[in-house]
């Protein structure tokens, strides 16, 4: 064993002599050394100063986002759910995770998590704003404007609340209020808007008007240089003033499948007549 340390030693000397044998590199070395103890120093306090119980998160302020009041949100319980489920201190707590917790949440859409000293955390959180009912309103989900599909109950709302009803795929959200924004536009002349709009899983879609009237439209079809719905759309309207003289108000659905003309459905007749195209189209009952 003393001849291996014996052995090491020479070995040492002989590494470290083009060091120590001049002094200008053993400066450096010294300097080196000693910046390096004062770093680890540092890192150590600041590690246990991380860890004195001044820094535990002890508050979480919760607040919306810009022009929003919070009406679905429970702070004091989404606070105390917080300070039990979060884990690590002010140093230590990944926001990320936090984040993904809040938007885990009911009716929140988006939240937004900073720090502030020495031991809380700020939560800007944008609530979910229900437009319609999703599947119908005993489905638990509701949509809002951006098309999106979320957890929310038609009585957590206040009672004088309009939504609109729409129907479809679960992934069809953005594809139904494009829709809605697009009929909505198109029967506004009329004086009247979307009540409900349901899209099949073949993408057919038909609308319900606020008037009653039910609308088919069949599906969003489009060519290489049109859109074969608005062109029936507009066909539709160029004619139905004539529809309008011939039957007042008896009409009840329109089905716009046809590709030269429309039917229309009336409360008690079943009448076949040429649309004013020259075409025959079938009003059903």
């Amino acid at each position: 064993m003393s001849h291996f340390l014996q052995q090491f030693g020479n070995f040492f000397a002989f590494v470290m002599s083009p060091i120590w044998n001049h002094p200008e590199r053993m400066q450096k070395l010294s300097r080196l050394l000693t910046r390096c103890f004062v770093v680890m120093l540092v890192i150590g306090i600041l590690v246990w100063l991380s860890q004195r119980p001044v820094f535990v998160l002890k508050q979480v302020q919760i607040e919306p986002v810009t022009g929003q009041t919070l009406q679905h949100i429970n702070k004091a319980t989404v606070k105390q759910e917080v300070l039990e489920t979060v884990q690590g201190n002010f140093f230590s707590v990944k926001l990320e995770d936090v984040k993904k917790g809040f938007e885990s949440m009911p009716w929140v859409r988006h939240a937004n998590v900073r720090r502030i000293w020495p031991n809380g955390l700020v939560v800007s959180i944008e609530e979910q704003k229900a437009f319609g009912t999703w599947g119908g309103a005993d489905s638990h989900q509701l949509i809002n404007t951006h098309g999106e599909i979320f957890s929310g109950r038609t009585s957590e709302l206040p009672e004088d609340t309009q939504l609109i009803d729409f129907r479809g795929p679960s992934d069809a959200g953005q594809e139904v209020m494009r829709l809605y924004e697009k009929a909505n536009a198109w029967f506004k002349p009329w004086n009247t808007e979307i009540s409900s709009l349901t899209l099949s899983d073949r993408y057919a879609w038909h609308v319900k008007l606020s008037n009653g009237m039910k609308v088919e439209f069949g599906r969003d079809e489009e060519s290489s240089d049109k859109n074969l719905t608005e062109e029936r759309v507009a066909r539709l309207f160029k004619y139905w003033p004539q529809v309008q003289d011939k039957w007042a108000n008896r009409v009840d659905a329109i089905d716009l499948r046809y590709a030269n003309g429309f039917a229309v459905h009336l409360a008690s007749v079943n009448i076949k007549t040429n649309d004013p195209n020259g075409k025959k189209s079938e009003l059903k009952q």
